[in-house]
């Protein structure tokens, strides 16, 4: 039996990853700071499952009681591998980095940076407990590798997750596991709201990220979700690689 751990699964791309891997007899656990019950019916149609788990991120003090829950309540002894998509991220707060408190940047960093992190060292651990290969996608951005005004903290956390997964796929290279990141470009989802309705004093890009949905330039979580997953569940997938929707657009 494989199972996959699915961060931000309510809503957005990573519903549609849950969506897709429960279509491949994946059961998946769902992690989200608000649950859904729409996937129940996709798990039942696959005959597998899909719990759902309401947990904030940020609260990165209790991760490794999460992962023991999950591992010793939700996941069947006879599992054979193990997925996990850190998706679930925050945008805010989107202002100059002197505006911002040391609070909010805590925060921002504990749920884009620190989480995944954390919970890849956590599946990496169990999987080698159990002898069983596991898959990590950790969903990153192209502000990873460009400076925009406004987003100190969203460039600099997606950056560190970047070196993360190159030095973490290093480190497991003689393992059976691969660590991945995944780019997935400008998707239509409730982020692109928020960053479309940000004064230009606080983020300087207002205007051209308003323009890419006026000129229909927003890719569709669905098609997104079909190639971060197809990348997961290549045999080929290469460690420590940072793969862009773009190239398979």
């Amino acid at each position: 039996m494989r199972y996959a751990i699915v961060t931000g699964a309510s809503k957005g791309l990573g519903k549609e990853v849950a969506k897709l891997l429960l279509s491949h007899g994946i059961h998946v656990i769902g992690i989200s700071r608000s649950t859904t019950l729409d996937l129940n019916a996709n798990a039942a149609a696959n005959e597998v499952t899909y719990q759902g788990i309401a947990y904030d991120l940020g609260n990165v003090e209790k991760l490794e009681e999460l992962m023991e829950t999950i591992v010793t309540d939700l996941i069947n002894d006879d599992v054979s591998g193990l997925y996990l998509v850190n998706n679930a991220a925050v945008i805010e707060p989107i202002d100059q980095g002197v505006n911002i408190s040391p609070a909010s940047l805590a925060y921002h960093f504990q749920v884009n940076a620190v989480a995944p992190m954390a919970l890849t060292n956590l599946c990496l651990q169990y999987a080698n407990k159990k002898g069983i290969p596991m898959v990590g996608l950790t969903v990153t951005s192209g502000a990873a590798e460009k400076p925009m005004f406004g987003w100190t903290a969203y460039c600099s956390s997606k950056a560190s997750i970047n070196m993360y997964i190159k030095t973490i796929a290093k480190e497991q290279d003689d393992a059976n596991h691969k660590i991945i990141a995944f780019s997935p470009g400008i998707m239509d989802t409730e982020m692109q709201e928020k960053i479309r309705s940000s004064e230009k004093s606080a983020f300087q890009a207002v205007d051209t990220f308003k323009a890419y949905q006026e000129n229909n330039q927003l890719q569709q979580t669905e098609e997104i979700a079909r190639i971060g997953v197809r990348i997961m569940l290549q045999d080929d997938a290469e460690n420590g690689k940072i793969y862009y929707a773009r190239d398979y657009l």
